[in-house]
Order: structure tokens, then C-alpha cells, then sequence
């Protein structure tokens, strides 16, 4: 069990986020969580039985808000071994009605803020060339459907951030992985939706494993989706 290891998870919700904050704070690792709303994810957090966890204020759309959070969350509890992006950008309209705002505010969070929160936590982990960063992708990091341009957008760069910072970092001892979530995720009856629990336990395993058998990409699908 890794005690005092590290982890920073960015975009904290009610679903896949807090599952990967109980399941790092579980085996045994400090973890620092991030969100934009700080009184709401301190909410979420305490619900969860998860006291011990920083709630840190990150707006991943702003490259200060995310230095100012990995410097509260490093001088707090040390170099990271492990961070996760897990914000995201939505937008949802007609190619005829979306408007340009639209497509930038999907893109600012699911994009560019995964290329802000990617640089810090490499510049963290770069001095002891090792730990883990994973980014969380969707079905739309592979194919745009209709009406959901600004999301597939905001994931194909996402996807396109994680292929090409595996290939600088990798040879540096720090893992890179993007994961695809084809699906939806939430709790529902015969499997009909992957499971925020069960999603975390594929994080963990990609954060464990050997650096003779790295993935650069999963996907994860429950078992009855159609693809």
C-alpha cells in the first residue's frame, strides 16, 4: 500500500471524481482535491467521509487558479505521484445554433485546462522522473457526434495533450495516460451505466502498473454498450 504517496484529482464531482478521491484515499495515499466551486466540493467531500482531503479552489480554465492549487496541495502534502484531470467542457447544439462563446468555454475547460493542469504536474514530477498522470476522455475523443461539436472538440485535444506529452515523458520515467469513458457513467440497474467505483479501480491499476508494460490509452465500456 503506498503510504505517503501523493495524489492531486482535478475536477471533483459527485461521480467519477469523488470515486477516484475514495479510492486514492483508501489504498493509503494523501489526496489533495480540486474543483472550481471550493465550498461545494468541501461539501461533497465531508458527505463522503473524505475530512482528511484539501479542497482546493481550481478554475482549470486559468493557469493561476492551477499553479495557486498544486502549490497549496504540494506544500501541503509533497511532490504528487499521481494526478488525475477529470474537468470537463460541455456544449450541446445545432452546427445552425451553436454560438462561438459556446465552442471556447467547452474548449477552455476540457482542453486547455487539461494542457494547464498537465504542464504543473509535470514540472512537479520532472525533478524525481517518476509518477502518473491520466486524463479522462470520453467517446467523443474518437468520434464528434452530431450536435455535440464543442465536447468532441474539447476531447480530440484532450486525447491529442496526452499522446504527445507520453511521448516527451515517458522516456523521463513519468506515465501518461488517456482514458476513454464509452459510455455513461452513473449507477443503474443491469449494468446500463459504468460505475463510477469501477472506473476508479482501472485509474488504479493504470497508476500501478510496471513501467515495462505502460498503456498510453484504455478504454473502458460496460459490458452490454453497443460499439
Amino acid at each position: 500500500m503506498p503510504f505517503n504517496k501523493h495524489a492531486i484529482v482535478i475536477g471533483v464531482g459527485p461521480g467519477l471524481g469523488a470515486a477516484l478521491v475514495q479510492k486514492c484515499a483508501g489504498e493509503g495515499m494523501k489526496v489533495s482535491a480540486g474543483a472550481r466551486d471550493r465550498g461545494r466540493l468541501r461539501k461533497l467531500l465531508d458527505e463522503r467521509g473524505l475530512h482528511e482531503a484539501p479542497a482546493l479552489e481550481c478554475d482549470v480554465s486559468d493557469p493561476a487558479s492551477v499553479q495557486s492549487a498544486f502549490n497549496d496541495a504540494i506544500a501541503d502534502a509533497g511532490v504528487p505521484d499521481l494526478v488525475i484531470f477529470n474537468a470537463s467542457g460541455y456544449a450541446r447544439g445545432s452546427i445552425l445554433e451553436l454560438t462561438p462563446g459556446q465552442l471556447e468555454a467547452a474548449w477552455r475547460v476540457g482542453c486547455l485546462g487539461g494542457f494547464h493542469v498537465g504542464q504543473a504536474a509535470a514540472k512537479a514530477m520532472i525533478g524525481s522522473n517518476t509518477g502518473t498522470i491520466l486524463f479522462t476522455g470520453a467517446t467523443a475523443s474518437l468520434r464528434g457526434s452530431a450536435n455535440f461539436a464543442p465536447f468532441a472538440i474539447a476531447k480530440f485535444g484532450l486525447r491529442a495533450l496526452a499522446q504527445s506529452m507520453a511521448r516527451e515523458l515517458g522516456p523521463k520515467g513519468i506515465h501518461v495516460a488517456h482514458i476513454v469513458i464509452d459510455g455513461q457513467i452513473g449507477e443503474a440497474e443491469g449494468d446500463a451505466k459504468l460505475k463510477p467505483a469501477d472506473i476508479a479501480e482501472a485509474y488504479w491499476s493504470l497508476y500501478r502498473q510496471p513501467r515495462s508494460a505502460w498503456t498510453l490509452e484504455a478504454d473502458l465500456r460496460t459490458w452490454v454498450e453497443k460499439f
